[in-house]
């Protein structure tokens, strides 16, 4: 049977056919990844107080991308350029990464989805890289900026990925302290690219977008040890 992969999903207003109404929505590139490599994907909209019946129910979980993550979830005051706080989506997140860490279910955390990883380890983040960092992480005219990201040796981002790799990136706020997680990428200027769960057979986050484009080798390797 093929595994079944719960993904986060966003509930934003969305204008459709006749409606224009909040809506559970998710870039389709995530849930065609996961059935390109031999998953079914499940969305997960924020909700309340489900997150361990849904991590019983799924093989392995995606943290998606999407909007910044609330400062006050780390104990910080919350940058001027940041997006306006998802508080349940935050809440249900951390929730639902905690439990499947909790529950031994293999974890993929992408952008967002690093972020959420390291905040429920205890960790936080850097809020603007623009105030630290000259290198492009968002570009301001193309859906993505491209750079360079190195992994440790020995980690699992090294052995799925290689040395290095050339990334797209689209995000304003990296992980500036992993709590618990142990990173594993950095890119160019030294912020981090991947970080993973020390002692986990998979609890791997990355920075960047592996959904968009050909590059697939994360999710095969998620979708194998949700299998296993």
């Amino acid at each position: 049977m093929r595994p079944v992969i719960g993904l986060t999903a966003y509930v934003e207003p969305a204008r459709w056919a006749a409606w224009h109404t909040d809506a559970t929505l998710l870039h389709t590139w995530y849930p065609e990844a996961v059935t390109r490599c031999g998953g079914i994907p499940v969305l997960l909209p924020p909700q309340q107080d489900a997150a361990t019946e849904l991590v019983e129910r799924v093989d392995a979980l995606i943290l998606t991308g999407g909007p910044d993550i609330a400062a006050t979830m780390y104990g910080q005051e919350p940058h001027s350029a940041n997006d306006r706080p998802r508080h349940m989506r935050d809440e249900f997140e951390v929730a639902l990464y905690r439990t499947a860490r909790d529950e031994g279910k293999p974890v993929l955390g992408i952008c967002r989805g690093l972020q959420v990883m390291a905040v429920a380890e205890g960790g936080y983040l850097t809020q603007h890289l623009p105030d630290v960092t000259d290198l492009e992480h968002k570009s301001a005219s193309e859906p993505f900026a491209d750079h360079l990201a190195r992994f440790m040796p020995g980690s699992l981002a090294h052995r799925l990925l290689g040395e290095s790799l050339q990334v797209n990136s689209r995000h304003h706020q990296a992980v500036a302290d992993p709590g618990r997680l142990v990173v594993t990428g950095l890119a160019e200027d030294d912020t981090v690219e991947a970080c993973e769960a020390e002692g986990a057979s998979f609890a791997l986050g990355v920075q960047w977008h592996p959904e968009h484009g050909g590059d697939v080798r994360l999710f095969q390797a998620l979708i194998a040890a949700a299998s296993s």
